[in-house]
């Protein structure tokens, strides 16, 4: 949905134009939109359905996404492997981005990439990473009961995004939907216990409610502009995670440090 559109597109990596994508991918678009207008009003009344219904076409009934298990649709569907080194890391796909595979892969270390409902707890591993993906954590719980199993053996665990909340529900913390939600390259968050704070990438609608960590639980960093959960940690384990995006892609890459204090973790 855009204001105003160009139709004559000039960037110089461009091979397509942006209509010409979504008309591929067979998502709709429209633009001539009053999208302050719009903004405003998701802002004063918080996320909402919404659909698009063309003059003369029959009307539409409103999806919900939030009531449907999106990451089984977006994950891997067989075992696939990334790279080669001393450490295996198992990456738990909840539709990872694959700039976190890169990430891992140029630290040598091997990726071995699960579907998002496979039992990884079978296989050897020296770390579990678990990915970002869509939707409603609460549709996850047969990844959460692997990582409840994965949490026993002690072995580093990371999460990023989903994996945040995944992780957070594996503790036996609770999550929530936000009612705006986080979307953009410039969110600010701080490192708990520090006075550093880092620029990140976001894209999520549903947090960690910080108030339901167990004691032995703590948040690890903290959104600076409405004081929301950003990541957690293990006081005593080698378990975090975080909320944002620390491989970027795109967006700033203040926080890809988190990639290497995990690898020195295995």
């Amino acid at each position: 949905i855009a204001q105003d559109y160009s139709w004559e597109h000039s960037h110089w990596q461009a091979d397509r134009s942006l209509s010409d994508w979504l008309k591929a991918e067979r998502v709709p678009g429209v633009y001539g939109i009053d999208t302050r207008a719009l903004t405003k009003h998701l802002r004063d009344c918080g996320s909402m359905l919404g659909k698009i219904v063309i003059d003369g076409c029959d009307d539409l009934d409103f999806y919900d996404p939030n009531k449907e298990n999106l990451v089984a649709k977006v994950s891997c569907r067989s075992v696939e492997e990334y790279g080669c080194g001393d450490k295996v890391v198992v990456l738990v796909d909840c539709g990872v981005k694959h700039n976190i595979i890169r990430c891992l892969t140029r630290r040598g270390v091997k990726v071995v990439r699960v579907p998002w409902d496979y039992d990884f707890t079978s296989i050897p591993y020296d770390g579990l990473f678990i990915s970002n993906g869509p939707g409603n954590p609460d549709m996850v719980d047969v990844t959460v009961g692997n990582i409840r199993k994965a949490m026993e053996v002690k072995k580093p665990i990371c999460g990023i995004c989903m994996g945040n909340q995944l992780l957070a529900k594996a503790a036996g913390a609770q999550t929530y939907k936000l009612p705006y939600g986080h979307r953009s390259h410039n969110q600010p968050v701080m490192r708990m216990g520090t006075d550093n704070c880092y620029i990140t990438s976001q894209n999520h609608g549903f947090a960690v409610k910080t108030e339901t960590l167990p004691n032995e639980w703590e948040p690890l960093f903290v959104n600076m502009n409405d004081g929301t959960n950003e990541g957690i940690r293990h006081k005593e384990l080698p378990f975090f995670s975080a909320q944002f995006h620390p491989e970027a892609s795109s967006g700033p890459k203040d926080t890809e440090f988190l990639f290497d204090e995990f690898v020195n973790m295995l």
